[in-house]
């Protein structure tokens, strides 16, 4: 057994020696991206606590060491059981600008997650690659960021029991429909 860990010691210096710069930024901006996730959706009274803290970073630096692993969706999931407990239990109002800063920073995370499951540690890339792929990242924030808004101009005209219904059963076919692709994926 100490065999194979110093095995894979060896295997993690190895691979510190040979990092190269770009895929070790988008690293860098996963790590940033859980942060300021983590830090716009938990309470703060409950961030100051080292033994909450001390897990959730765990949780947020797991998708900057391993990206091809499933810590994107344990930040996600980390985030919003944090918004969670932040809204329903000490009930912070829910306010835009969390809810897009939130979002757009989920999106971010997940998408610096996926370019870093693809781009070996050690791979020679120009900027312009992560230059491009943030770009793009940042124009579908953008779109979505819109699409919220006036969803939510609609919304002021259309509350009631009727929306949170259309919301509730939004969510839950949301919810089937990842599961359902979730599935597809896993079968090829």
């Amino acid at each position: 057994m100490i065999n194979a860990v110093n095995r894979r010691i060896d295997r993690w210096k190895t691979a510190a020696g040979r990092a190269t710069a770009v895929p070790f930024l988008i690293r860098c901006g996963i790590a940033l991206a859980g942060l300021l996730t983590i830090g716009v959706a938990w309470p703060a009274e409950l961030l100051s606590s080292p033994r909450i803290m001390l897990p959730v970073l765990a949780v947020v630096f797991w998708p900057a060491a391993a990206p091809r692993g499933r810590g994107g969706t344990a930040v996600a999931l980390t985030a919003i059981a944090g918004w969670l407990i932040d809204t329903a239990g000490y009930g912070s109002p829910v306010e835009l600008w969390r809810v897009l800063a939130l979002a757009t920073l989920l999106y971010l995370g997940h998408t610096l997650t996926a370019l870093a499951a693809v781009l070996p540690y050690d791979a020679m890339v120009n900027f312009d690659v992560p230059a491009l792929w943030l770009g793009r990242a940042l124009l579908v924030v953008l779109l979505a960021a819109v699409v919220i808004i006036l969803a939510l101009g609609l919304t002021a005209d259309l509350g009631g029991e009727a929306f949170q219904l259309a919301t509730l059963v939004g969510l839950v076919a949301a919810t089937a429909v990842t599961m359902v692709l979730a599935r597809m994926a896993r079968r090829e």
